[in-house]
């Protein structure tokens, strides 16, 4: 979904001798991550990528759920593929996570090269981030901090690991599960997921803790950094992590008293068990998309929470997906100002542009009709219960990865709907994003009118 006007200005650079780039920058990025899908799908495809045969659509899958950092799988990934097959779909969702532009962004200046004005666009474009005057220090901050926090991870579950499996087994396991929590991609070596540490506090606060920090955002750990107390951070960083704070003890409350006595999720553990696994299950669908408990044997009403968590997604600038936090903040201030008849929308005594809540509508209103029509595209094509449909439908657009079994069932034109559905959702928000920030300038204006609503 590349949302960019006709007439807006396009970017020209030359390449070598002759040779012209002349497109937008919401397609360049978008070439970009189909050109990493492609490179992954033709990788997953070698003999000695995989420990069992697998088709073109399966590698496909595979690799667009890797690179859009979802996690949807309709193989196993623990017993599919080998261990060469297992570090591509790594490496990719690395790179779907961090985003092409930063890699490029930062390899550039390693090199000492200077950045034009198109890849300081196109990085732009990828960081959903409208100050170029700051981007290089942003991507640098990206990648430093990325690598800092992943190590950390990884230490942690290396040392946890490596006693029971192994040097090399719990070495990889260890290195992929970091990767795929960090980048909240959801992807696992078991096909039970993290089922099997329901009630391991190492395994679940780590991989939580991992998902968390990379999908509130760097531009918030970057403030963070740089104004060590909560007066002086900027509004986007306070509603970033009072929100995330909010939605995560809501969320935590409801799942526990949902399904406290539950017999095939939290009924049979024990007390510190359910808040652990409460824990997890509440904050993994914001995008993250691993799960210590059975999908499918969750109660009605807890599933309705998560596809709600599904769609809201993490933070900008961050490697979670969906419509962010602080976007369905702003819906819900918007409204609140119109019932109270404010004329100004405030968030923490600084008043919130109209052109902000109108970034807010559309993207929330686009996000709301991609996913409907994906869901209504399914409801066609597969015979499977209408809440398996939309759960997975929700999942594919937030890039979560969480599934009730629907995943390995799809037919083949259900497979290609959640591929779209997935580089979609990844690509969006970000192309969207780009084209409300270049807003075109009408010079004849209509007469107002008064329209019935409600």
């Amino acid at each position: 979904m590349t949302l960019w006007h006709p007439h807006q200005a396009r970017l020209e650079r030359k390449v070598g001798t002759g040779f012209k780039i002349n497109a937008a920058p919401p397609a360049i990025l978008a070439f970009s991550f189909l050109f990493l899908i492609v490179t992954g799908t033709l990788l997953l495809k070698l003999p000695f990528a995989t420990e069992i045969d697998i088709g073109w659509e399966q590698a496909l899958f595979t690799a667009t759920s890797a690179v859009t950092v979802t996690g949807l799988s309709v193989v196993d990934t623990g017993t599919s593929f080998t261990i060469f097959g297992k570090s591509v779909i790594a490496i990719l969702i690395q790179c779907g996570g961090f985003g092409l532009m930063t890699f490029a962004v930062v390899t550039l200046l390693s090199l000492g090269r200077k950045i034009g004005l198109l890849q300081r666009v196109v990085a732009k474009e990828a960081f959903n981030h409208t100050d170029t005057s700051t981007l290089l220090s942003v991507a640098k901050s990206v990648m430093i901090y990325s690598l800092v926090i992943e190590f950390i991870g990884f230490l942690i579950l290396s040392l946890y690991w490596i006693k029971p499996l192994g040097w090399e087994t719990g070495l990889f396991h260890a290195f992929f599960y970091t990767i795929s929590a960090f980048n909240n991609a959801g992807f696992s070596l078991s096909p039970n997921n993290l089922m099997g540490y329901v009630s391991d506090p190492v395994v679940s606060l780590t991989i939580s803790g991992l998902f968390i920090l990379g999908g509130l955002g760097f531009t918030v750990w970057i403030d963070v950094t740089k104004n060590r107390s909560w007066s002086g951070l900027t509004p986007y960083s306070k509603a970033m992590i009072l929100g995330t704070m909010i939605i995560n003890v809501v969320a935590l409350l409801a799942i526990y008293l949902i399904e406290h006595n539950n017999p095939h999720t939290l009924g049979p553990l024990s007390e510190g068990s359910k808040w652990l696994a409460s824990w997890f299950q509440a904050v993994t669908p914001r995008t993250a998309g691993f799960n210590t408990l059975s999908i499918e044997h969750l109660e009605d009403a807890t599933t309705a929470i998560m596809m709600l968590l599904m769609f809201i997604g993490g933070g900008s600038v961050s490697t979670a997906s969906g419509i962010k936090v602080v976007t369905f903040i702003v819906l819900i201030l918007a409204t609140y100002s119109y019932l109270r008849r404010d004329k100004a929308i405030t968030l923490f005594n600084r008043e919130i542009a109209r052109e902000t809540v109108s970034k807010a509508l559309a993207l929330t209103m686009i996000s709301v009709g991609a996913t409907w029509m994906a869901m209504f595209a399914l409801l066609l094509s597969e015979d499977a219960p209408f809440i398996d449909v939309v759960f997975e439908a929700v999942s594919a657009f937030g890039t979560v990865g969480l599934s009730r079994g629907l995943t390995s069932e799809l037919s083949s034109i259900g497979e290609f709907i959640i591929i779209a559905l997935m580089f979609i959702g990844r690509l969006g928000p970000l192309t969207l994003a780009y084209f409300l920030a270049s807003p075109r300038s009408k010079k004849l204006r209509h007469p107002e009118t008064r329209l019935t609503i409600g």
